[in-house]
């Protein structure tokens, strides 16, 4: 099988999975009906946001968490059906393998890196790795490694900070063992004690403590009274977003960051380190001829516009604004955003109907 027709194949369950502390992957395993990715993925978070080609985005929770085997299940949505993909057989896999690392790195959605099997057994903190050259990077933890046949051998777990392409993929034997151990439990919480592997339920914690051998746990579906809750000028963010009509839990891409559809145009909100919080709306792509009147539109605009800008990176037309953290109060936010977003849905209508500017095309479309 060819790599185009393996990212086919994989393009409807690979799934985009956000927590407030970050971004993710996993894939859709049809037969145990579950969502598998990375217990760092989603740790300490009773729930993920969850989107892909054929998931519109949505909350759902975490059902089980292996901190051992860095493993983690999500529940499927009710009425989602998704295509099937199939586990390695045997799981064999051997040195100079082809394979296929598919994900979400950086955000970019439904990328594909080829590579070969460096070292089939890599032994690292217990466990035999499948070590890697093909590229892994933040937000490919989760996604399938998968082999010229098609079938998952294993899962993108991490890479050596500072490495060249030494990624490492835990086995699918190891993803295997946890779903059976999970298929007595299906459809409950349950954590896999790291240090003695019994599974945990809320029938049978001990208070904090594993009770197999004592081990103090982290268990999530127990706390969710704890959980994220954000602080500073991320909270004033995500109020002037509720206040907006927005679900912020579904918005949020990270602890400072946030991606909201408003109309047609898209619009990401980023809290940088500089004390800037940075709006900018992706509204639509050049048209293929005669740009030369919209590109007058856009500069007549920007000279009357206020507290906005006009720009274009490569083909597309972005409407920002920024706000200065330390004078950010939730008025002045409110009146910032409130402004971009109406100015983002009617330009990108202009652009489009007066313009000929291109629909901007996502990787979901």
């Amino acid at each position: 099988m060819d790599p185009q027709q393996i990212i086919d194949r994989f393009q409807h369950v690979i799934i985009q999975i956000a927590t407030p502390q970050g971004t993710g992957t996993g894939f859709y395993i049809k037969k145990e009906n579950l969502i598998i990715t990375n217990d760092h993925v989603v740790k300490g978070n009773s729930e993920a946001v969850i989107s892909g080609k054929s998931i519109p985005k949505q909350t759902s929770p975490v059902h089980f968490n292996d901190p051992k085997y860095d493993l983690a299940f999500i529940q499927v949505p009710a009425g989602i059906e998704l295509p099937d993909i199939a586990l390695s057989s045997n799981g064999e896999i051997k040195d100079g393998d082809q394979v296929i690392a598919i994900g979400h790195p950086y955000g970019l959605n439904y990328t594909a890196t080829e590579g070969i099997v460096s070292k089939s057994k890599r032994l690292q903190r217990g466990i035999n790795y499948i070590q890697i050259d093909a590229a892994i990077n933040p937000g490919n933890s989760g996604g399938p490694l998968v082999d010229k046949e098609g079938n998952v051998v294993g899962v993108n777990t991490f890479i050596i900070a500072g490495g060249d392409n030494l990624g490492f993929a835990l086995p699918v034997e190891y993803l295997e063992e946890d779903l059976r151990d999970y298929r007595q439990y299906f459809g409950k919480y349950v954590l896999k004690c790291p240090s003695c592997s019994f599974l945990v339920t809320e029938e049978n914690i001990d208070g904090e403590y594993c009770p197999n051998c004592g081990t103090k746990l982290e268990f999530p579906s127990l706390k969710k009274d704890t959980e994220y809750k954000p602080s500073g000028a991320a909270a004033t963010v995500e109020t002037i977003l509720e206040q907006l009509g927005k679900d912020v839990k579904l918005a949020r891409r990270g602890p400072y960051s946030w991606e909201v559809d408003e109309g047609t145009a898209k619009i990401f909100v980023n809290y940088n380190q500089d004390g800037f919080i940075v709006c900018d709306s992706m509204l639509c792509t050049l048209p293929k001829t005669n740009i030369g009147p919209m590109y007058e539109f856009l500069l007549r605009e920007n000279y009357g516009l206020e507290e906005m800008m006009f720009s274009v990176n490569n083909q597309d037309v972005i409407l920002s604004t920024f706000i200065y953290d330390q004078y950010l109060t939730y008025e002045t936010g409110l009146e910032t955003m409130k402004k971009l977003f109406a100015n983002a849905d009617k330009y990108d209508n202009i652009l489009m109907e007066q313009y000929g500017a291109q629909k901007r095309v996502t990787d979901e479309s």
